[in-house]
């Protein structure tokens, strides 16, 4: 079972930016997108980036033209960097891997996050 850490959260004012990273325990992104995810206090997880392995991307609306989703080098780790925040960008973020069967959905164990707060 791939295990993913995510970190690099935290608290950011409004227009700021930040880099989330997601490490995972083996290299599963040779076969697998990879996306973000991001769970609001009352609200449901909502994956609102990802990227496949030939580096394409797509974004929700909400966060186009200012989130980046990326890869590292060692195929084992992607990245989220975050500009223009939002208070309404306030969430735990989470990172996954990604199969499609009529939509998306994660099949990876969840990590445990890590919580942006962005200040108005």
């Amino acid at each position: 079972q791939v295990q993913l850490v995510e970190s690099g959260g935290g608290l950011v004012q409004a227009g700021g930016s930040r880099r989330l990273s997601c490490a995972a325990s083996v290299s599963i992104f040779r076969i697998n997108p990879m996306g973000w995810y991001r769970q609001a206090l009352g609200k449901q997880r909502e994956l609102f980036a990802l990227i496949t392995s030939r580096g394409i991307t797509n974004y929700a609306d909400s966060v186009r033209g200012r989130f980046t989703i990326s890869t590292g080098n060692a195929k084992n780790t992607i990245y989220l960097q975050m500009s223009s925040l939002k208070p309404e960008d306030t969430a735990a973020y989470y990172c996954n891997a990604l199969s499609y069967g009529n939509g998306w959905y994660p099949f990876g164990s969840w990590g445990q996050g890590t919580q942006v707060t962005v200040s108005s």
